[in-house]
Order: structure tokens, then C-alpha cells, then sequence
């Protein structure tokens, strides 16, 4: 049996891709590129250092640049740029009435995912939040799922995470887990199934019955 679900932030519990690609757009201007919302959504999952660099050529002091521009937005204003899916509130406390426990385990910052949930009265849905921190010191998708295992004390063979990227999946796996992807958030076609995700599934309530059975 499943008793312990580690859920990725944004793409997944959270609707955050308005505040994510505006921000991106923001750091870009102030470095001199131009791009439209829409060819940003890739930025959604991945750390952002990683993302700048893949997406932009950029080198590693550049990307961290325009890491920190992004936050220059992104903290004043892109954390509220954002809503739960529909459905994944209710679902989340199902779950927990199951005796399941739940983890945030997130690329984005630790302290914006808490501030975030705390905003929307959905802190209490989990556990315990884990995210990256500030110095890049844990970022990678795979650090932040091991320090979540740890925190918990959680047996692998127990334990499942939920996300939307490749990213989540190839984290997961590198933990010895696996990883149930949503199709409601900002994968491409065939991206999680293609990544190895054992289930996909279409609404928080699908993802719900993947789980209790």
C-alpha cells in the first residue's frame, strides 16, 4: 500500500504558470530578449538556473542573473500569480482522511511554496514542505525528493510521487520511487509516459482512485 505521496508544486497542486512565464519575461527584458509568454512554459518545473542556460545559451553567471531578475518580480509580485486546480483541494484531504501522508516536494523555493499554500489555507493539507533553497544548494529535482524521504522517514517502496514534468519523473526514479504523472499540467504530449511515469492520469480526482487502489 501507498502510504506516503510527495506532490510537485507548480503544474500540479498549483495553476502557477501567469506568474512563472511573466517573470521569466521580466529577467529576459532586463538582459536584452525579447520573448512571448507562450514560449515560456517550459520554465514551469525545472530549476530556473538550468532553464536559462538550456533555453538561452546562456553561461552560468548569466543564468544565475537572470535567476535573481526573475526573483526581482516573482517576490513582490509573481507568487500571487497563481491558483489550485480545480478539484485538488478537496482531493488533497481525501487523502489525508485515508491516512495518507502528504509532502510538497518542489523545485521552487521552500519559503514560496509555504507562503503560497499558507495564502490559499491549503498549508495544512501536508505533512511536511520541501523545496529548494535560496543558495542552489538543493535544487535538483532528486535532492529535493531524498531530503523529503529523509524528513519523513518514508520507505521508497511506500512512497509515490505526483508531478507533471519529466523532471519529477527522472527525480523520482533516481530515488527509487515512482512517479504518477498529471496530464493537466505543462508536460508535453507524450512526455511523462514517454519518461517512464507509471500512470497518468486526467483530473485530481482520477489521480485519487490511481492511488487508493
Amino acid at each position: 500500500m501507498i502510504e506516503n505521496i510527495l506532490f510537485d508544486f507548480d503544474g500540479t497542486v498549483f495553476d502557477t504558470i501567469e506568474g512563472i512565464t511573466k517573470c521569466v519575461q521580466y529577467a529576459l527584458g532586463k538582459m536584452g530578449i525579447e520573448a512571448e509568454l507562450c514560449e515560456l512554459k517550459c520554465f514551469a518545473g525545472p530549476p530556473l538556473v538550468d532553464m536559462f542556460a538550456q533555453k538561452y545559451g546562456m553561461s552560468e553567471d548569466e543564468a544565475k542573473k537572470a535567476t535573481q531578475l526573475y526573483r526581482e518580480r516573482y517576490e513582490p509580485t509573481g507568487w500571487s500569480e497563481c491558483s489550485p486546480f480545480d478539484g485538488m483541494h478537496e482531493m488533497l484531504l481525501r487523502l489525508k482522511s485515508a491516512g495518507r501522508t502528504l509532502a510538497i516536494a518542489t523545485s521552487k523555493p521552500e519559503h514560496l511554496a509555504v507562503k503560497i499554500l499558507s495564502q490559499y489555507g491549503m498549508l495544512d493539507d501536508f505533512d511536511i514542505v520541501c523545496g529548494a533553497t535560496l543558495d542552489g544548494s538543493r535544487s535538483k529535482k532528486w535532492d529535493v525528493i531524498n531530503y523529503a524521504l529523509e524528513k519523513l522517514g518514508a520507505d521508497p517502496g511506500k512512497t509515490l510521487m505526483v508531478g507533471d514534468r519529466m523532471y519529477d519523473v527522472i527525480g523520482a526514479k533516481k530515488c527509487g520511487i515512482d512517479c504518477v504523472g498529471v496530464s493537466f499540467g505543462y508536460a508535453e504530449e507524450g512526455e511523462l509516459s514517454g519518461h517512464g511515469a507509471v500512470y497518468v492520469a486526467d483530473t485530481p480526482d482520477e489521480l485519487y482512485e490511481y492511488i487508493m487502489r
